[in-house]
């Protein structure tokens, strides 16, 4: 099998951390959600969906820095109790093979591409958008909402 010369950066343990304490202590943009389906409520620090019952925390999250025209902060989950952070870095999450668009950015964070991935192309698409040389990273986001889900970095950078 090939090695991917890419790297899956998933939310920060300390951002996950940071939102369940918000949560807690009732910030009123970090609300406490329980999962009523199972495709519906991708967490963001173990890249996996809840599963029906679980709770997840739906807060708003800035992929790119504000000053940027790409610059947007938009809702995301993660999962009320902890979770171990998403480890295969090497590898692309099972539960977003589909439903995902890949944006390429440069370093100025400029959208430089996108496109929309199902199956078993993100890989190959990812691999396209590192050949420019002008690609900073990729970010992973939902096609229906638009909401980010997780950043992928070129492996010599990561």
């Amino acid at each position: 099998m090939k090695t991917s010369n890419f790297r899956i950066v998933a939310l920060s343990t300390e951002v996950a951390q940071a939102a369940r304490r918000a949560a807690a202590n009732g910030a009123p943009d970090h609300a406490i959600i329980v999962a009523d389906s199972r495709d519906g409520f991708p967490c963001r620090h173990c890249l996996r969906f809840a599963q029906s019952g679980e709770r997840v925390i739906l807060f708003p999250y800035k992929a790119i820095p504000d000053g940027h025209p790409y610059s947007e902060s938009g809702p995301i989950f993660v999962h009320a109790e902890p979770c171990e952070r998403y480890g295969e870095t090497r590898k692309f999450p099972t539960d977003f093979r589909r439903g995902r668009v890949l944006r390429a950015y440069n370093s100025n964070y400029d959208m430089i591409d996108a496109e929309v991935v199902n199956g078993n192309e993100p890989e190959a698409v990812i691999e396209k958008f590192l050949q420019k040389p002008e690609t900073a990273f990729v970010d992973a986001r939902s096609v229906t909402r638009g909401c980010y889900t997780f950043r992928i970095q070129p492996y010599e950078n990561a």
